[in-house]
């Protein structure tokens, strides 16, 4: 209930009364101040969410050098700088023409099949055009174009010979493939087909089936959902549960998941799953490995499972379920993510006025953690012991400044707005963050385990939910040979084929070492698996 004071009640107070009436005011309006502060930045950030883009790449650049002297943190602006460690975003189309770098057009089709077609002309063309003048041929004027041919589908009808005695009823069959699935249409191509659609490209089944329909081909969607649920559960597994356990063979992983639906889980509508997934680090490029694994909660239960029989370090976003888990082992060390770090400092500078931007403390925070990434980027060409002694030296100095600098300000900042909740992640996740200066392996962010999802999450806003926990889960074989194979710069399309062709002959084979000749890495791969090497 609020009290009002007339004039005269006013004038009768004494000095004391009026001095905690003034005081009790001015903390009421430094509170509802605060609120005012916090709720623009609410509704700034809102906006930005409705109507801005989503990059988290600066506007800010500048270049910033800094040096601790009697405990103070001296600031000092230097030349702008372009954000190198932040992801692309999508180029806009322009209308302006650039020059063409020479060689870039031969460099394009760098290791496509060449088709050579010849125009030619005849003696009688030849001896209308000359007469009686003799001719001689010169050397040939070559263009070239790509070439591309539309997804065709046609009947394969194998006519197996059937064999028998003339007189006794033995009988001998021709050799021939095996069956993908009994009594079925399907095929390697077809399968591989569709998971190439729906896997690699993002499309919802309803809309393979509209584009096949208008080729004429009618395959329904349940039929293409059976088929690549029955493929990934006897053949595709197989390899999956291979790369999974060659994940463990490496000593640094990354891991992420995101919610997805699935609409027949035995559970309440609109209950969240999630798909989790695990790759090798971001500093083992020849060989990386991606695996996805569908679970219907994001309990503990689940990564302490998959973890098991990991001995390392696993690089991860904050999820405080990581940091339970490492604490109930020896031989488990989890690595924060600094790219989460900058995350909140990005959004509270979005959502600060443009005149306020450059001295705000969002974007002194950005600054720092700008030039530990510049830094780092110098080491990706080094090797793991190199790496970690430059690390020790240029990088090091670096990330104990910027936390000595987040506790000085932290205290100063208002509590609940977006810059504060960045400085309280770094806090808290402090220990996790400097992992990465105590192994030449461990990378900076866990940024390729969110490019590794990212086709997932695509694929999700197109399908909206998976039907049934036997589609969840042939989605993450499905998913988990995609991105491996696309990281190991494989065709997709041609790997998955590859994978459907020679798993079926082997189905009965107790000796599993015929796996290593289907890896992604593995020389015994067909060469149309791999794609053309610039």
């Amino acid at each position: 209930m609020s009290v009002r004071f007339t004039e005269e009640q006013l004038n009768n107070l004494d000095k004391a009364t009026l001095i905690q009436l003034f005081l009790s005011l001015q903390d009421q309006l430094e509170s509802i101040d605060n609120k005012m502060q916090l709720m623009l930045e609410q509704m700034a950030d809102m906006n930005r969410h409705r109507f801005g883009r989503s990059s988290e790449k600066s506007e800010l650049s500048n270049q910033i050098s800094f040096t601790i002297e009697d405990g103070e943190i001296i600031f000092n602006e230097a030349e702008a700088i372009a954000e190198e460690f932040y992801d692309e975003d999508e180029p806009e189309l322009v209308t302006t023409t650039r020059k063409k770098s020479k060689g870039k057009k031969e460099e394009d089709i760098k290791g496509l099949p060449v088709e050579q077609i010849f125009h030619e002309m005849s003696e009688e063309e030849l001896h209308a055009f000359f007469g009686d003048e003799s001719w001689k041929r010169l050397p040939d004027e070559v263009y070239k174009r790509y070439k591309y041919t539309p997804a065709s589908v046609s009947v394969e009808e194998h006519r197996v010979a059937v064999y028998s005695g003339a007189k006794t009823e033995r009988m001998i069959k021709a050799n021939h493939p095996k069956q993908l699935l009994r009594n079925s249409l399907a095929s390697a191509s077809t399968v591989a087909g569709i998971c190439n659609a729906k896997y690699v490209n993002a499309m919802p089944l309803y809309r393979i089936e509209a584009e096949y329909h208008r080729a004429g081909i009618n395959i329904s969607r349940q039929t293409m959902a059976n088929w690549v649920i029955q493929c990934a559960d006897r053949y595709l597994a197989v390899i999956y549960d291979y790369l999974h356990q060659r994940l463990y063979d490496y000593h640094v992983i990354q891991a992420d998941e995101t919610p997805c639906l699935v609409n027949k889980d035995g559970r309440d509508a609109g209950s969240k799953s999630y798909m989790w997934v695990y790759r090798t680090g971001k500093m083992y490029q020849d060989k990386p490995i991606v695996i996805y694994d569908y679970q219907k909660t994001r309990k503990s239960d689940h990564p302490r499972e998959f973890l098991k029989d990991f001995k390392g370090v696993c690089v991860t976003d904050g999820y405080q379920v990581y940091h339970t888990i490492e604490s109930e082992r020896e031989d488990l060390v989890i690595a924060g993510c600094w790219a989460h770090a900058r995350r909140k400092f990005d959004e509270a500078l979005k959502a600060t006025s443009k005149d306020k931007q450059k001295s705000c403390t969002a974007n002194k925070a950005l600054k720092l953690i700008q030039a530990i990434y510049r830094e780092e980027k110098k080491l990706a060409d080094l090797s793991s012991e190199e790496r970690l002694e430059q690390r020790q030296l240029v990088v090091k100095p670096l990330v104990e400044a910027y936390f000595a600098w987040v506790h000085k300000v932290e205290p100063n900042l208002l509590n609940g707005s977006k810059t504060y909740k960045g400085l309280q992640y770094s806090i808290n996740q402090e220990k996790y963050l400097k992992v990465f200066l105590e192994d030449g392996d461990v990378p900076m962010d866990n940024n390729a385990a969110e490019q590794s999802i990212r086709g997932f999450c695509i694929g999700k806003k197109n399908w909206v939910m998976i039907d049934t926990v036997a589609g969840a889960k042939s989605s993450a074989i499905a998913y988990s040979i995609a991105e491996t194979a696309k990281a190991n710069h494989l065709k997709p399309y041609e790997y998955f084929k590859h994978l459907l062709t020679v798993i079926p002959d082997h189905m009965d084979d107790t000796d599993r070492s015929f796996l290593e000749e289907l890896l992604p890495w593995s020389d015994e791969l067909p060469a149309e698996c791999r794609k053309p090497m610039k």
